[in-house]
């Protein structure tokens, strides 16, 4: 991998986790528990629209562990794994069929991500009673999915192509 490539993957996760702290100065201004806008996904929708699947999985991962190293615990980095993956795959998988524009691809990856972290929970409290949470989850998860995708949709029209790529300064 080119140093280029690797700066630039560094640059990513840098921006991920700065949206992430600032996220959590954000107070909870949602009467639904646990409910984020999730503007570290900002960054993942932005890589796998420049730069592919797999960078964006790639840089999808190394923000989940770290921000659960600096702000988290293994039961965070549980939950942001199950959601994260998740959402990664779901949102690769959609935007490699060509059937759904970058909104539904975020919006399709805001209620992956809920899932995730309900398949989590039940696992994790061995309950499957969570799943009643699930239909809330999914219409917060459909309403920051479409924020991001707008957001992100701004800032793919603003930056140039090139510097997601090879030779691009």
């Amino acid at each position: 991998m080119k140093a280029r490539t690797i700066a630039r993957y560094g640059l990513l996760v840098a921006l991920a986790l700065v949206l992430s702290y600032l996220e959590s100065l954000i107070p909870a201004f949602f009467a639904i528990p646990g409910m984020k806008l999730g503007l570290t996904n900002l960054v993942v929708l932005l890589a796998l629209y420049r730069m592919g699947g797999a960078p964006a999985m790639l840089i999808n991962l190394v923000r989940i562990a770290l921000v659960s190293m600096l702000f988290g615990n293994a039961l965070s980095l549980l939950f942001s794994l199950a959601g994260g993956l998740l959402s990664g795959a779901v949102m690769i998988l959609l935007k490699r069929s060509g059937r759904f524009s970058m909104l539904g691809v975020s919006m399709a990856g805001g209620v992956a991500h809920n899932a995730g972290q309900i398949l989590m929970a039940m696992l994790v409290l061995e309950t499957w009673q969570v799943v009643s949470y699930l239909l809330v989850l999914w219409l917060t998860g459909l309403a920051a999915g479409l924020a991001i995708g707008l957001i992100c949709y701004e800032v793919m029209r603003r930056l140039p192509e090139r510097l997601f790529t090879e030779g691009g300064t």
